[in-house]
């Protein structure tokens, strides 16, 4: 089996057009979450969004289209061979957005038609998949491109996932109860939801022969990954945990580590009542009574849905290599069970291994394993 090596990495949200921009905010404390300038909320009782201020189709097919563009931009050249999944919650709500509203509607309606267009815009060869596992989509997406690298399938993965704040998003978040209606604060005793994000990121991830040319001796590796579902229900996970606790035991496994290896935990923390009490419980069960740092960026960057994992998983690179875990933006009072683990300032990493997780409705749970290794 293959080693996975992170490569490169690029992402783009409403907190920074950067990966650089978007630490720095990040561990300042900064959030971009803020009332909705283009979708009308008048008739609803959230109006708060991390959205990015004049987001535009300009000369591509959609807002999506543009924002990877732009994420894409920032990538050294991609390998004409290179195998690309596309992760996202949905196909184009534009496009339904636009039949709806008699609007010639954009050419980009599956997809299918996202990976394609990436491939056109990269100028490399139309291989790849398409990946969609809810909130969970990148974080899969991930798991298996080191699964086709570990195998032997190819040698290069370019994983890309993007999702905006459209009206179809919001109204039905809106509908299921689930946004805040003021800031979104994860594992905060008063927490009352998520809020949304508009967000795209794209991760090269490469095997050990592909990777042998990088000059950088501080390797950033995926060591383990896990997927699983634990069918409780159509929106809401199972409380218990059960689904995220296979994941992340599949994820360890596969590392050939251990809980006490892990030096920080990157949530799904996306704010919501019974999700955060979930992941409290996987803390639990997993870890015990130890108290290893544990952080959400999402009351930073909001619930960028598909795209949160790449976002995460490529801070997390930055965290490992500055040996630094980020602030939860947006806590104020930690639920008592997290107290000890998250925290609203930095906090030291002490060891080279952080686990990140993101899970879905439907069930879905997803989780990996990076590790900072230092070549040479």
């Amino acid at each position: 089996m293959s080693q996975v090596s992170i490569m490169d990495s690029a992402l783009a949200c409403a907190l920074g057009s950067s990966s650089e921009e978007v630490w720095t905010r990040l561990c300042r404390g900064d959030s971009a979450i803020g009332p909705m300038d283009d979708i009308d909320t008048d008739q609803l009782d959230c109006h708060n969004a991390a959205a990015i201020s004049g987001l535009s189709r300009g000369k591509e097919p959609n807002r999506i289209c543009s924002l990877m563009r732009f994420t894409l931009e920032q990538l050294a050249p991609v390998p004409a061979d290179t195998v690309v999944i596309w992760a996202g919650v949905k196909g184009n709500v534009e496009y339904v957005e636009a039949l709806a509203e008699g609007i010639e509607p954009p050419t980009i309606r599956q997809p299918r038609d996202y990976r394609q267009w990436v491939c056109r815009y990269l100028g490399i060869e139309d291989r790849g998949i398409e990946v969609n596992a809810a909130c969970a989509s990148s974080t899969v997406a991930i798991a298996l491109a080191m699964q086709m690298i570990a195998q032997g399938e190819c040698s290069r993965v370019l994983v890309c996932a993007a999702d905006i704040v459209s009206r179809f998003t919001f109204t039905g978040f809106a509908a299921l109860k689930a946004l805040s209606p003021t800031v979104c604060r994860p594992f905060d005793v008063m927490r009352d939801g998520l809020c949304l994000g508009d967000g795209a990121g794209a991760m090269l991830l490469a095997d050990s022969v592909a990777a042998s040319d990088c000059v950088d001796r501080l390797v950033v590796r995926l060591s383990g990954w896990g997927i699983s579902n634990d069918a409780n229900h159509i929106t809401g996970p199972a409380r218990d945990g059960s689904g995220l606790i296979d994941a992340i035991r599949q994820a360890l496994q596969s590392a050939d580590l251990s809980a006490a290896d892990v030096a920080a935990w990157c949530t799904h923390g996306t704010g919501t009542v019974y999700n955060d009490a979930m992941e409290l419980t996987v803390l639990e069960e997993i870890f015990g009574s130890r108290r290893l740092p544990l952080f959400s960026i999402k009351g930073a960057v909001g619930h960028t849905l598909g795209a949160a994992g790449v976002l995460e998983t490529a801070l997390c690179v930055r965290a490992l290599r500055e040996q630094e875990v980020p602030p939860t933006v947006g806590l104020r009072r930690a639920e008592p069970a997290a107290g000890g683990s998250v925290s609203n300032e930095c906090q030291p990493l002490q060891g080279n291994t952080i686990l990140t997780t993101n899970s879905g409705f439907g069930g879905v749970n997803g989780a990996l394993v990076l590790q900072l290794i230092q070549d040479g």
